[in-house]
């Protein structure tokens, strides 16, 4: 029997991210490293089969796609460094572009899980194209964090000073979720502490683009990347400070993309410069009130996409009254916290699986304290201890060091 392939796709994929599907022998490695692969019809494996084959309907038409955290699980564990997670963006934007926003639900076809996601991440897009922000609530609130700021700590020049060390890009969940305001305030904390200086771009701050580049919406993006860019350089500071991984992962590799050039910023995650100030001696630390076992949790866009593992490491090693123990995945391999790749909003009951599944391993290692350096990673893994009950303390990297100063 003759098998007519269709390389089309192929050619697409490859063509908008460079990824070479042909690659792909099948060994399954990336799926079994996949931490949602189980909830997927087609696993990451499967995915990469179809695209050889050219079958788009299977992928269109499936929550598969949706699935996906864009961890890069995938990547560390595929023998020829092959990512699911781009073949997965690429095929999200030509959903969202070409068959959802271009003809409505019926064109992403009958599934019913398929098309409540895919409204919610349309929906969730129209709220951050009106309001420049994931909640959809007025962008001039983005400094609303540094009410309870000590006055100590409120810096003078917070907004668009050019004279400032750094830009600190606050990011749309330390910004304008009340729950995460302890991460900017601890970092502005730990900055002035060590006589850092920073500034903020305030309510001209708009979202960096990623809850919409992995809701297939990234042309609708462009826009608030471009802002963001002209923003920076018209203030003329030249170093970007970030609490959180996925803009750090935009500001550092997405928006120089897009643009085609350098945009002559040296861009920093936060840990980066906390780790500088603590090994630096900038900063006294004491042995705070309450000390046990503290562990590490890598967030996938800072840790594998981003190559930075060892500086929240030599931070946690420095605080005096923790021993640091390691779980069972930890740097390349670490665990997601099931946060990203905008599963909470496609399927939120399949982040509850993998969040669990996560803060069970700081538990078999008996941590008191799990420490991320992501705002959504600490949301996602707090919610988990709360509601598996377990006696564990999620914080941000920020908080704990500003815990620990004298």
């Amino acid at each position: 029997m003759a098998i007519t392939l269709n390389t089309d796709m192929a050619k697409f994929i490859r063509e908008e991210c460079g990824e070479n599907v042909y690659l792909c022998y099948q060994c399954e490695k990336c799926s079994s490293g996949c931490p949602t692969a189980a909830a997927m019809r087609y696993r990451p494996a499967q995915m990469m089969r179809i695209a050889q084959f050219g079958l788009e309907d299977s992928l269109a038409t499936d929550p598969s796609i949706w699935r996906c955290l864009g961890c890069d699980t995938c990547t560390v564990h595929c023998p020829h460094d092959l990512s699911v997670r781009r073949l997965v963006e690429v095929m999200r934007q030509h959903v969202m572009q070409e068959r959802y926003l271009a003809g409505g639900l019926d064109a992403v076809g009958e599934e019913e899980a398929l098309r409540k996601g895919i409204r919610a991440l349309g929906m969730m897009g129209e709220r951050i194209t009106a309001h420049y922000n994931v909640s959809g609530e007025d962008n001039a609130a983005r400094l609303a964090w540094t009410d309870n700021l000590p006055p100590e700590d409120k810096p003078e020049g917070l907004v668009r000073n050019s004279h400032a060390d750094y830009v600190y890009f606050v990011g749309c969940v330390s910004a304008m979720f009340p729950m995460s305001y302890g991460i900017p305030q601890g970092f502005a904390t730990v900055l002035n502490r060590a006589g850092v200086t920073f500034t903020t771009l305030g309510g001209d701050e708009q979202c960096c683009g990623f809850p919409l580049l992995m809701a297939g919406q990234f042309k609708q993006a462009e826009a608030l990347i471009r802002h963001n860019v002209e923003q920076m350089q018209a203030l003329g500071v030249s170093r970007l400070v970030t609490n959180c991984p996925s803009c750090y992962h935009m500001w550092h590799h997405t928006y120089p993309e897009l643009l085609g050039e350098s945009l002559g910023l040296e861009v920093l995650h936060g840990v980066e410069v906390m780790c500088d100030l603590v090994t630096d001696g900038q900063l006294e630390l004491t042995e705070p009130r309450k000390g046990g076992i503290v562990t590490y949790h890598d967030p996938c866009d800072l840790g594998r996409k981003g190559g930075i593992y060892d500086e929240p490491r030599e931070i946690l090693r420095r605080v005096p009254g923790f021993q640091f123990v390691e779980m069972q995945q930890s740097r390349e391999h670490a665990l997601c916290c099931g946060g990203g790749g905008d599963l909470e909003t496609f399927d939120p009951d399949l982040v509850e699986e993998v969040s669990a599944r996560r803060i069970q391993q700081a538990a078999e290692i008996d941590a008191t304290v799990l420490v991320s350096a992501c705002p959504q990673c600490v949301r996602t893994l707090a919610k988990a201890a709360r509601a598996n009950k377990l006696r564990i303390r999620v914080m941000d990297m920020t908080q704990f060091l500003e815990m620990a100063l004298a």
